[in-house]
């Protein structure tokens, strides 16, 4: 299954639920802001130079980091995209694929090419409006919206998860302001490894759950 995992602005921690979801679900996360490291990155494989599972890199979650470089973006063909999330999905299972932020013309390639769409949001009522955007754009492209991650959450907020499961017609798993998920992708230790028994490890593995029972359908 690929699963696109996308937010109607930046700065809500779309990466870390991408690469803390992927850890749950055992899955490949693709171009998720993450550090290049040492040989051929997604933009090497959109321009031609690699092929997709060339580009994947193991350790405690498997990474299909994006590339740094702006030649290496001016190379990429986007509408290669596809085909490359379907040679990593038939190579290692399910895909994750952390979207660009926003709602700009390249948002709607990846999630074109989805199977399903996880929709990461800030637990303010004013970032509903943002999250509604973001799940239209999946049903115009005929991607169902399977989850919603309510990201950063603290007891100050009081959390309207309520109102985001009624109003977006998905479930909300919510996941605190814990540091260990901050830390994780800059340290490659995803919570559901190092804090198994935390909330915010089990809020993970709710959003895996209910990635996996849509696959069984």
């Amino acid at each position: 299954m690929i699963v696109a995992v996308a937010a109607g602005k930046g700065g809500v921690g779309k990466t870390t639920v991408a690469y803390n979801l992927g850890a749950a679900l055992d899955a490949v996360v693709v171009d998720a802001d993450l550090p290049e490291g040492r040989g051929p990155g997604l933009h090497d494989v959109l321009a031609g130079r690699a092929t997709a599972t060339e580009a994947v890199r193991g350790g405690a979650v498997s990474l299909l980091p994006c590339g740094r470089s702006l030649a290496g973006a001016r190379a990429a063909d986007v509408r290669r995209l596809a085909d490359a999330l379907r040679q990593v999905k038939r190579e290692y299972g399910d895909v994750i694929v952390d979207c660009p932020a926003g709602l700009r013309a390249d948002v709607g390639v990846p999630v074109a090419a989805a199977n399903a769409c996880v929709v990461v949001v800030s637990p303010r009522r004013f970032a509903l409006a943002d999250a509604i955007r973001t799940r239209e754009l999946a049903r115009e492209l005929d991607t169902g919206l399977v989850g919603v991650a309510l990201n950063r959450t603290t007891d100050a907020d009081d959390p309207p998860e309520d109102v985001f499961r009624r109003t977006l017609g998905a479930p909300v798993s919510t996941v605190p302001a814990d540091p260990r998920v901050g830390r994780s992708v800059r340290e490659g230790r995803p919570v559901v490894e190092t804090a198994g028994s935390s909330i915010a490890a089990d809020a993970f593995r709710s959003l895996a759950a209910r990635v996996q029972s849509c696959n069984s359908r």
